[in-house]
């Protein structure tokens, strides 16, 4: 098992920064993959980025070329730098850690993009 706090949410205007971060309770090492999904008020759950223990990374169309993602294997944490940010990009913020098969989930940051 593994359990994830994820922190750096907040209010910024359009055009702003975030840092989100998801730290782990145990060596994200022997986690296959962490994921970074995001819910608007009223809307699915849609998936945004993840890093894989391999080093790889991927990103949702929308936010290709203002996100990265990254981690630190030392502080078991995974970060979510988020740049140029829109009012569309209000959510809350969770991140998921896969092991095996199961997957586990942090209770989510809210990120709020005034215009």
């Amino acid at each position: 098992q593994v359990q994830l706090v994820e922190s750096g949410g907040g209010l910024v205007q359009a055009g702003g920064s975030l840092r989100l971060s998801c730290t782990a309770s145990r060596s994200i090492f022997s986690i296959n993959a962490v994921d970074w999904y995001r819910q608007g008020a009223g809307e699915q759950r849609d998936w945004v980025a993840l890093t894989t223990s391999g080093g790889g990374t991927n990103y949702a169309d929308s936010v290709k070329g203002r996100f990265t993602i990254s981690r630190d294997n030392i502080k078991n944490t995974v970060y979510l730098q988020m740049n140029s940010l829109k009012p569309e990009d209000t959510a809350v913020y969770y991140c998921a850690a896969t092991m095996g098969r199961q997957r586990y989930w942090g209770l989510g940051t809210q990120v709020t993009v005034s215009s």
